[in-house]
């Protein structure tokens, strides 16, 4: 066949190789699922979420990531919209197409250099940080750092002090006293009813270092959770005894999140602002500080104009209490 010239040839001639993709033309439009059902993460192991269908923990589904969402974090807490097999049968799979925006969040990073920020909890309401009374003793500054967190977060703090068959709780009561939020004691003898009805209908994340209790709470609020409970060893130092957050029902209503233990809660994720924005009035009194204050007062922030609200009716424990926050948000205080 003799060879045609180029100007012979037409688009028949023309031969178009596949695309390994295929050759149907990618669309930005995605579906709007109007069908999905709305469900709550409760835990969450290796690309795969186990989510609550309408916070019913007697409907569990495991779901995975729809493509469209992308690497879209999910979190414990997080309030999505399912799609697929929502039976939630053996070896079926839903998938999550749409993460609703989150009415809180409990961040932190592993010190207070790291750029990276590890959401621990979506959406809970409160967050309740277990502190032993002794063995091992109380840490506040790592109490400091939790209620900065919560508040920077949008959640409400609960200080849950434990092991007070070993140690009187006064001390610690007068030195939180001051930041108007629930206090409550428990001991191993007794049932922690008044931590029952502080939970009761609501979201609340549980933190605390390994050794404080926390799992052994968790236990008798939740008899069916079976969490592992450990041993303190003899240097006050408890073993790890929750290895993953997850999101047990409570029999009276509501949802408690158990976190693993932890060893340090880093706040670079943090601003002064974040803090003061907790405290009424202190917040409107900040604006009249000069520019770049740390709010800290004294030698640091001479000007501060919080001290001049507090002088003029403000609140003097708040302030103190307040300042220290900031003290341990900045790594000042041990």
């Amino acid at each position: 066949m003799a060879r045609r010239g180029w100007r012979e040839l037409d688009e028949s001639d023309v031969r178009v190789r596949p695309g390994r993709r295929g050759s149907r033309p990618r669309s930005k439009r995605r579906p709007k699922h109007e069908d999905a059902v709305a469900a709550m993460v409760v835990a969450v192991d290796r690309g795969r979420w186990t989510c609550a269908i309408d916070d019913d923990p007697e409907r569990l589904v495991v779901a995975m990531r729809a493509r469209e969402l992308g690497r879209t974090p999910v979190v414990i807490g997080d309030r999505v919209g399912l799609v697929g097999d929502t039976s939630g049968q053996p070896d079926t799979l839903a998938r999550i197409v749409r993460v609703t925006d989150r009415t809180s969040v409990l961040r932190r990073t592993a010190d207070d250099t790291d750029p990276y920020e590890r959401v621990v909890v979506a959406n809970a309401e409160q967050l309740v940080i277990v502190t032993a009374l002794a063995d091992p003793p109380p840490r506040p500054g790592f109490i400091d750092r939790c209620l900065v967190a919560a508040y920077a977060g949008g959640l409400n703090p609960v200080l849950c002090l434990t092991k007070s068959d070993l140690a009187d709780p006064g001390e610690w009561i007068d030195v939180y006293s001051s930041l108007d939020m629930p206090i409550t004691v428990t001991r191993l003898d007794t049932e922690p009813d008044e931590l029952r009805d502080l939970l009761s209908g609501r979201v609340s994340a549980l933190v605390g270092h390994s050794g404080v209790g926390k799992s052994t709470l968790v236990n008798r609020l939740v008899p069916a959770a079976t969490r592992a409970t450990g041993e303190v060893s003899g240097v006050g130092k408890g073993r790890h005894t929750s290895t993953s957050a997850v999101a047990l029902p409570l029999p009276e209503g509501g949802w408690v999140v158990d976190t693993p233990g932890i060893r340090s809660f880093g706040l670079a994720h943090v601003t002064a602002d974040d803090v003061i924005a907790a405290f009424e009035g202190f917040a409107e009194a900040a604006e009249e500080c000069p520019p770049n204050c740390g709010h800290l007062g004294g030698a640091d922030d001479p000007d501060c104009h919080l001290d001049t609200y507090a002088a003029d009716g403000g609140s003097t424990d708040q302030l103190c209490s307040l300042r220290r926050l900031l003290r341990s948000r900045a790594g000042l205080d041990e």
